[in-house]
């Protein structure tokens, strides 16, 4: 059987998408209160509320309490404490007018932790996909390593190298000397699927498992709109020419400080031209082949990224409504 009947073979019964979940890192349940974060009485008032709870994070780590099969990422403004002193601890936000914190430790106090029974560590990367905590942490889980990453990369004055100090509740940094203010970055990235009809463009990065493809993606560069930075980016992996660009959804990826902007684009072109020092693969799909790779159901054991990625849903909407991804 060749590979095209094998696929259609298998797409028969069309896969059920109802059950994938969505991706991870979007849709925090909380408030961030920014007016709150000039008010120092207020928040040491909220850092003793018996309702506060605090997210710790050390480096890649986060730190969650082992309770048997139970991981726990919240700790009580005193468990926080018992297990180091703060590097840095910023304020996160309301959610349901419980306070809630980030506590940045150093890798010194997170090595002992490594050894203890009743604490568990584990990169956020692998929180998302296994899935093993409540899903509402996750999206504050991700503020809180995105801003404590931020000022563990930021604590010298960029202007006069100067040691900076944490103000607005872990939101600004203020030189005392030149007194610049510094505020946390965010990388923005577009990352987009080329369309020409009933087909689209996935590529490899050398970093991705061998049988994973994905969208394509880059960082916006200065002057330069999400539109420009498709269109460019598309040009210099494959070599495709776009036209037009249509907005999907966005995605915050806090490695360290990314917001994923998703697309889609119109290929006007079709020689792919690789650019071997960005990707080491691309070709084009068509809708039936994506499905199956989605599904985990490819006959090579072809797959693209997993829910918790943005590349996922851009790959999903167009299996799901092919061309009309482009339609105003």
């Amino acid at each position: 059987m060749t590979g095209a009947a094998s696929i259609e073979r298998k797409m028969s019964k069309e896969p059920d998408f109802s059950s994938l979940p969505r991706q991870a890192y979007s849709g925090s349940l909380l408030e961030r209160a920014a007016a709150l974060r000039s008010d120092q009485a207020k928040l040491a008032a909220l850092f003793a509320h018996q309702r506060a709870g605090v997210y710790v994070v050390g480096g890649e780590s986060i730190v969650l309490k082992a309770q048997g099969a139970a991981l726990d990422p919240l700790f009580s403004p005193n468990e926080a404490r018992a297990l180091g002193a703060a590097r840095e601890t910023v304020f996160l936000g309301l959610l349901d007018d419980a306070p809630r914190f980030g506590v940045g430790l150093d890798a010194a106090a997170i090595e002992p932790l490594k050894t203890r029974d009743d604490f568990t560590l584990i990169d956020l990367r692998t929180i998302a996909v296994q899935g093993e905590i409540e899903a509402a942490h996750v999206p504050p889980l991700a503020e809180a390593k995105a801003i404590l990453s931020w000022h563990a990369r930021h604590r010298f004055c960029p202007n006069c190298g100067a040691a900076t100090e944490l103000t607005q509740a872990g939101w600004r940094r203020d030189c005392p000397v030149c007194k610049a203010e510094h505020f946390p970055r965010t990388d923005p990235v577009v990352i987009m699927l080329p369309v020409a009809g009933d087909r689209c463009v996935l590529g490899r990065s050398p970093r991705f498992p061998r049988t994973m493809w994905s969208c394509l993606a880059g960082f916006c560069e200065p002057g330069e709109s999400i539109e420009e930075a498709v269109r460019r980016e598309v040009a210099e992996e494959v070599g495709l020419t776009c036209a037009q660009v249509k907005y999907f959804a966005s995605q915050p990826w806090p490695f360290p400080s990314s917001l994923m902007i998703g697309c889609h684009a119109q290929a006007v072109s079709e020689e792919i031209v690789i650019d071997k020092s960005e990707i080491e693969e691309a070709r084009w799909f068509d809708r039936a082949e994506l499905k199956l790779m989605l599904t985990r159901a490819h006959p090579e054991r072809l797959t693209t990224p997993p829910p918790i990625a943005i590349a996922h849903h851009i790959i999903r909407d167009f299996i799901e409504h092919g061309s009309d991804v482009l339609a105003l």
